[in-house]
């Protein structure tokens, strides 16, 4: 109860400034992984509670599903459409590459690990947090097709990362115990029920609030309510058919427009907001298991870390968009600028939650913490003046560069 107080404390004093930090380098994330950080410090024993009655996990997924539903709700399903080359470069190409590379790199950093180990934990830091990169997705001064391609990416690549976790976890397992596993089960089962699960919810729910909506049968406050009623169905009914609850959230979020295209203007309030509480409690959270394993942190998993941040995303970014026609400039903010946060700490939550007792568990853990941690502070510094040095590259570009020919 002691913790929760200071949360809620702590949400009511960034509150008020909130505004004022909005310009500045110092974002929410930050915020609430120090206080986490300093939380965990002084009453360590505080989140044993929380971890082993898997509240952790629970809270990390609600808040992901609903973070991506509004992501989707507000995306431009024209532009989305006449953009959809690169969204596409960055999750066939970009995604499996940076698995790919990711593994490679934990092969050359931690020797101990197997060959499945690595695949995990390059599977867990593989996708890009909306939650992090929501200062570069919302600002005006970089290119819109740039922005919601970025945010397409991060809110489908959580989903598409998952089918190869869980087959890792499965190999991985395999290795000990004898079984096998079938990595097109994991994608049908996750991928496919997901992208079906959101569909159905999102055109369904869009269709029945759109004609309530067009025959004044709906309130104001319950437009949001029922809004926001769609992500929790997704999460229930993935939960129900083993099919990925993050696919299904943004995939209901883009459907829902169709039916109900005020979804986007009017009632996601409700849901972002409590999804913005929620992920900041997650961070909160993390921050205090930071405290806790800050001492196991060594050379190796800072250099992971800092990999996992460059050459594992800038290399795979750069691989997609060849032939593109983007400039040097765009291809750096769009490698640069995937931040791992929420998405990973979910991922390695359920990797944690098989409790298959690998031999390098305790380094995909660290290894995960730190990336994370590591990514919220520095993706965190330097929106801001990243964001400004980019609009100057593309404002000195020519009229018909692919930057600037869709507008902002």
């Amino acid at each position: 109860m002691a913790l929760l107080a200071v949360f809620i404390v702590l949400v009511f004093a960034y509150g008020l400034v909130s505004q004022r930090l909005a310009g500045t380098v110092v974002t929410g994330p930050i915020v609430f992984t120090v206080a986490g950080i300093v939380a965990g410090t002084a009453a360590p024993g505080a989140l044993a509670a929380v971890l082993s009655s898997h509240v952790f996990l629970h809270l990390a997924e609600l808040g992901l599903v609903l973070l991506l539903f509004s992501d989707a709700g507000r995306t431009n399903l024209s532009l989305l459409w006449n953009i959809r080359s690169l969204p596409a470069r960055l999750l066939t190409v970009g995604l499996p590459l940076t698995i790919l590379l990711g593994a490679v790199a934990a092969g050359l950093v931690f020797p101990n690990l197997t060959l499945w180990e690595a695949a995990i934990l390059a599977a867990i830091l593989a996708p890009t947090d909306a939650g992090l990169g929501q200062v570069v997705v919302t600002s005006p001064r970089a290119p819109l097709q740039i922005r919601q391609a970025l945010n397409v990416e991060a809110g489908l690549n959580d989903g598409l990362s998952v089918p190869f976790l869980l087959f890792f976890i499965a190999l991985a397992a395999a290795s000990e115990e004898g079984a096998r596993a079938s990595f097109a089960q994991f994608v049908v089962e996750q991928l496919g029920y997901g992208v079906a699960v959101g569909a159905a919810i999102g055109l369904v729910g869009g269709w029945l609030l759109g004609g309530a909506a067009r025959r004044n049968w709906i309130s104001g406050p319950f437009r949001q309510c029922g809004v926001v009623a769609l992500p929790l169905l997704c999460l229930l009914v993935s939960d129900a058919v083993a099919a990925s609850m993050f696919i299904a959230a943004f995939v209901a979020g883009l459907a829902v427009q169709k039916g109900f295209p005020d979804a986007g203007r009017h009632s996601l309030e409700f849901g972002e907001i409590w999804g913005q509480i929620i992920n900041l409690l997650v961070f909160f959270l993390f921050g205090m298991v930071v405290a806790r394993n800050w001492s196991d942190i060594d050379f190796a998993i800072a250099a992971y870390a800092v990999l996992s941040l460059t050459v594992v995303r800038l290399v795979p970014v750069a691989l997609s968009l060849i032939g593109s026609g983007f400039g040097r400039a765009t291809m750096l903010f769009i490698g640069w600028f995937g931040p791992r946060g929420l998405a990973s700490i979910v991922l390695g939550l359920v990797y944690l939650e098989h409790e298959f007792r690998l031999p390098g568990e305790s380094t995909i853990r660290l290894a995960t913490i730190a990336t994370v941690l590591l990514s919220i502070f520095v993706h965190g510094l330097s929106a801001q003046p990243g964001i400004a040095l980019y609009a100057r590259q593309v404002a000195g570009l020519a009229a018909d560069a692919p930057e600037r020919r869709i507008g902002r």
